[in-house]
């Protein structure tokens, strides 16, 4: 495209700028007032469609057609992040055969602003099958919520669109109505942190919320020998660990924490000429070395690894018995921040 074509660079005044700002404060002012407007709607119907959820002995179905699609899709993976086994249904793919994908036992959440498009059609189909239906809607009194069991309403504020048309305001409010529906389940369900952060492994969410032992090394990655082993075989257990360990920890008869050797300190050893291969570890050990319960977080393994300039660490129970190691590159593989943050 020649530079005469193009179209010209777009720059707005302060007073379009203004008029900018006054309508996006407008915006979230009306999908604030269709959320609060939808909590007034709540009814003994949201308590009752928790409790089915609760005791549904299948899966959630969630399905949704067109931005209502979308939003559930949200819902859908809410609920799934939260502890309740759920999944989408596309409306459309599911009158073309996936319904045979939806059992008796399920529970379906449907959203639909005006309970029509092709929700009309599918919810009497899920109905047929067996399936308890929470329609969440701007419509309570349609034909498809007619079918449904349980009925929340999602009000009927006006959309934020300046033509009125665009799904926000409706979507809005259906969103949070479907956070506050996972939510109440989640809560009644007690999940707790560790079982929220199984479903999270990855991101800052799951490294927060990770234990030691979710990473640390166990059997032929965690070499350990005894005080009397020789330097010589102490070196080649290090090699012989899969995940060629860094060190090994060196425990007595009961195999309590007795010290550690690293590979840094063979190293140190042999540059100062002191490697004597046939000379016990527990003469050339570190002693008391620090290290960490296998139940604390990987995030104060870190703290102590960075405090310590140290890339690995022995892991004890709570009789101090080893049963892991901890090498600096097993936080980096799960995406811990080795450098410390600067900000």
């Amino acid at each position: 495209m020649s530079k005469q074509q193009e179209s010209p660079e777009t720059t707005f005044t302060t007073d379009q700028s203004a008029e900018i700002l006054e309508f996006a404060r407008e915006v979230l002012a009306s999908e604030a007032g269709a959320i609060t407007e939808a909590a007034r709607e709540l009814t003994e119907a949201f308590p009752r469609a928790v409790q089915a959820i609760l005791n549904c002995p299948g899966r959630v179905c969630v399905t949704g057609m067109g931005k209502a699609g979308v939003i559930g899709r949200k819902i859908q993976a809410t609920l799934a992040s939260t502890g309740t086994l759920a999944y989408s249904l596309h409306p459309v793919e599911a009158l073309h055969g996936d319904l045979g994908m939806v059992h008796p036992e399920d529970i379906v959440i449907a959203l639909s602003r005006s309970g029509g498009s092709e929700i009309s059609q599918l919810v009497p189909l899920l109905k047929k099958i067996g399936c308890a239906i929470i329609l969440l809607t701007g419509e309570t009194e349609s034909t498809t919520a007619q079918y449904a069991d349980f009925v929340l309403s999602i009000g009927n504020a006006p959309e934020a669109c300046p033509l009125g048309l665009a799904p926000s305001s409706s979507t809005a409010a259906m969103l949070a109505l479907g956070d506050a529906l996972a939510l109440a389940v989640m809560k009644q369900k007690a999940i707790k942190p560790e079982q929220y952060a199984a479903n999270h492994p990855g991101g800052a969410l799951g490294r927060a919320l990770m234990k030691v032992r979710d990473i640390m090394r166990t059997g032929e990655n965690c070499p350990c020998v005894s005080p009397a082993t020789r330097l010589a075989q102490c070196y080649e257990a290090m090699l012989r660990a899969p995940l060629r360990a860094g060190a090994a920890i060196v425990v007595d008869d009961s195999h309590l924490l007795a010290g550690i050797l690293t590979q840094g300190d063979v190293f140190r050893l042999i540059a100062k000429k002191e490697h004597d291969v046939e000379r016990p570890v527990g003469e050339i050990m570190t002693r008391s070395p620090k290290h960490i319960d296998a139940e604390q977080p990987a995030l104060d393994a870190l703290a102590l690894m960075r405090r310590f300039s140290i890339d690995e660490l022995p892991v004890v129970d709570n009789s101090q018995k080893v049963v892991g190691l901890l090498d600096i590159q097993d936080l980096i593989r799960h995406g811990f921040p080795i450098a410390e943050s600067t900000v």
